[in-house]
């Protein structure tokens, strides 16, 4: 009987963590489905549709964004 029930505990520990898991990969999709969407419309208002202004921003801001907190590229080599 012990067995099955480290089994049992085994199998709602994975669940929550894939649920919880997902919970965050799913809220991040969100978010940058939002921030996709909030960008081309800036593209749409100020730049007449063209998306050199956003892209070049979007480039600087995750190059900031990766560099800022250790000083380094180090998460660019582990793609």
């Amino acid at each position: 009987m012990p067995r099955k029930k480290k089994i049992k505990r085994r199998r709602v520990h994975i669940v929550r963590y894939f649920a919880g898991n997902f919970g965050i990969v799913f809220g991040m999709v969100l978010i940058w489905r939002g921030i996709w969407y909030i960008l081309d419309s800036i593209d749409t208002l100020i730049f007449n549709g063209q998306h050199i202004g956003t892209a070049i921003f979007g480039v600087i801001a995750g190059f900031a964004l990766l560099y800022l907190p250790d000083k380094n590229l180090d998460e660019i080599k582990e793609l």
